[in-house]
């Protein structure tokens, strides 16, 4: 008769072995050689074995759950965030790790809640504030934690995201290559500046800093995601800077409203004025015209996320901070400019 259950005996005699370093190789309670280890993981895929969830989290002490702590704001564009919380997920899975995803805003409150027990081996925190209350709790938790996103002062944390500072800067230098002296930013919506966000301060910090060391002329200003909004705003970005001919566009949402109303007015992109985004880079291929832009590389965040925690949950060295270089894709939304 055929065995309908593979157990822990089984994938020993496969992988030749013995039953305690099956049981090491799952519990990571000592080390065993990683060309032992990679024998036992290829018998349990090959032999289907699935650990009882109960088992494993005795023997190791762990939950095999990440929580990932994503509070959904006003001000926040969902489908960029799930691209992250996807990534968390399925980054996860490859861990042999399932994700409970926190949407509530309770703040440290809430940290210490879902920390209490055994109810999650680690923490991934996104939507960082520059100050951001939860800080002082994440040193004081007895969980392992990793921050897509970076605070002002981050001693004692990990933190992993895209330099949103160069990204501003790259920006702002791929026009002024292009010829380009009157600049400006359209940013995240009002209330993301005012709750202190991390990644919209260091985009327009970047933006601003190196106009201002190339010599340009230079404007920022928040933007809504609303088309009437919009309209207005560019409105009286134009009126305030006549002479603009370059456009800086951090705001995913907006893109198409923005695209639209300059048409609306008259300003054709690129002819009478270039465009970066700091975008998905789907969002900037099915634009018209295809967006030049920064890309919004959440795989690579969520994925490097999951890892530094997991390499914390095992006790080894991390680095504190890990920024992504960003890089700029040229496209037909931008052109050289000659004073006409």
């Amino acid at each position: 008769m055929k065995k309908d259950v593979v157990t822990i005996a089984d994938v020993a005699r496969h992988a030749g072995v013995s039953v305690s370093t099956v049981s090491y190789v799952l519990s990571g309670k000592r080390s065993i050689s990683a060309t032992t280890s990679a024998r036992v993981r290829a018998s349990i895929r090959a032999l289907g074995f699935h650990p009882h969830a109960g088992a494993r989290s005795l023997a190791s002490n762990r939950s095999s759950i990440i929580a990932l702590v994503l509070p959904l704001r006003q001000g926040m564009h969902l489908p960029v965030l799930m691209q992250f919380a996807t990534a968390v997920v399925t980054s996860a899975r490859a861990n042999d790790h399932d994700v409970l995803l926190v949407t509530a805003d309770e703040g440290p409150a809430g940290l210490r809640r879902v920390a209490a027990g055994a109810i999650v081996d680690g923490l991934v925190l996104m939507d960082v504030e520059m100050h951001d209350p939860r800080v002082p709790t994440l040193r004081q938790l007895d969980r392992p934690s990793v921050l897509i996103g970076l605070p002002v002062d981050s001693s004692g944390l990990t933190c992993v995201d895209l330099d949103f500072h160069q990204a501003g800067a790259i920006c702002v230098q791929h026009l002024a290559g292009l010829g380009h002296r009157r600049v400006a930013l359209l940013g995240a919506p009002q209330v993301v500046y005012e709750r202190d966000t991390g990644f919209a301060h260091r985009t327009r910090d970047g933006f601003m800093q190196t106009a201002q060391l190339l010599g340009l002329d230079a404007h920022t200003q928040p933007c809504e995601e609303d088309a009437a909004t919009v309209m207005s705003t560019v409105t009286a970005l134009l009126g305030r800077a006549p002479g603009l001919t370059g456009l800086v566009v951090h705001n995913e949402a907006a893109v198409a409203h923005v695209l639209d109303a300059l048409r609306s007015l008259g300003k054709r992109v690129p002819e009478d004025i270039s465009l970066v985004a700091i975008c998905p880079d789907e969002l900037a291929e099915r634009s018209h015209p295809r967006l030049s832009s920064v890309q919004i590389p959440a795989d690579d965040v969520g994925r490097r996320a999951v890892d530094l925690l997991m390499a914390k949950l095992d006790q080894r060295e991390v680095p504190p901070i890990t920024l992504l270089a960003p890089v700029l894709t040229s496209r037909t939304s931008t052109g050289p400019w000659t004073a006409r």
